[in-house]
């Protein structure tokens, strides 16, 4: 792998750094294509994606601070290089995305949930390029495998990220990767279909949860215990978070399904009701 590109003079240009950048740019590119087509000002939305890219950035590290000990017993690493290059918790930076979107869309009085359906292709592509940012350094690694896709990182990757490289590991990064570039797709068909609005957002969420509940079965990456949930249940904080965001979304989902079935079903009632 290449967790280095290449250097200016000492400073490394790493190439999570990079992909982390063209996760952004393209989220923010298909979201605010999409939110255009569906009549929200361009402006607006220009502005909201980059105070998203900010607050996912700082959920990102709190949710790494709560769950990595080291960082709560030593809080001087905070401010470390490595710290700061880190991309945090992914869970975190959506949580603090969408605690700072529904207080500006609020302010902003643009509609949540058609607003939401625009960013959601947009998140899913971020991450897939992310997730190949993870590949190149060699952070988020899975366990050891004998299968014929196994992979096997470097020693720059070892030294970077202590990514073990005694063994083939499952590529857990591309799993998610080209998992979320299947979903990518699909939403932006399902934006295209949708039946009422948080269709889109609410699927995303559902898929995601889904996707990696999964993938941090075969992860082998140390991420911390939050509150001992982890040791309590077996199950990591991502599976945890995951668990509670897909189940409430589902629910959502199915509520705002029935809703909108209502809905579409009162005039049809009106109708007959004319006609007796």
């Amino acid at each position: 792998m290449y967790p280095i590109l290449f250097r200016i003079y000492n400073f490394p240009i790493n190439t999570y750094g990079v992909f982390l950048a063209l996760a952004f740019l393209g989220a923010i590119f298909v979201t605010v294509r999409l939110a255009e087509r569906d009549g929200l000002p361009k402006e607006r939305i220009y502005d909201l994606c980059l105070w998203l890219l900010l607050s996912s950035l700082i959920g990102s590290k709190l949710l790494m601070f709560f769950t990595e000990p080291e960082y709560r017993q030593n809080p001087m690493l905070l401010f470390s290089l490595d710290f700061l290059r880190s991309g945090g918790v992914f869970y975190g930076g959506l949580i603090g995305a969408l605690v700072t979107g529904y207080f500006l869309m609020r302010r902003w009085k643009l509609p949540w949930w058609k607003t939401a359906d625009a960013c959601a292709p947009g998140i899913a592509l971020g991450n897939v390029l992310g997730r190949q940012g993870c590949f190149s350094a060699g952070c988020c690694w899975g366990k050891p495998t004998t299968l014929p896709w196994g992979v096997r990182f470097s020693e720059l990757g070892h030294e970077v990220t202590g990514v073990p490289i005694d063994a083939k590991l499952h590529p857990t990064q591309l799993y998610e990767s080209f998992a979320m570039l299947i979903a990518f797709f699909f939403l932006l068909w399902l934006h295209k279909k949708k039946k009422f609005s948080g269709q889109v957002i609410l699927a995303y969420a559902i898929i995601y949860a889904a996707v990696r509940f999964l993938i941090e079965f075969v992860r082998d990456d140390p991420r911390g215990d939050i509150l001992g949930l982890t040791t309590l249940t077996g199950l990591s904080t991502s599976q945890l978070i995951g668990i509670v965001v897909g189940v409430g979304a589902l629910i959502t989902l199915i509520i705002r399904w029935r809703r909108a079935n209502a809905r579409l079903s009162e005039p049809n009632i009106s109708r007959a009701a004319a006609r007796v």
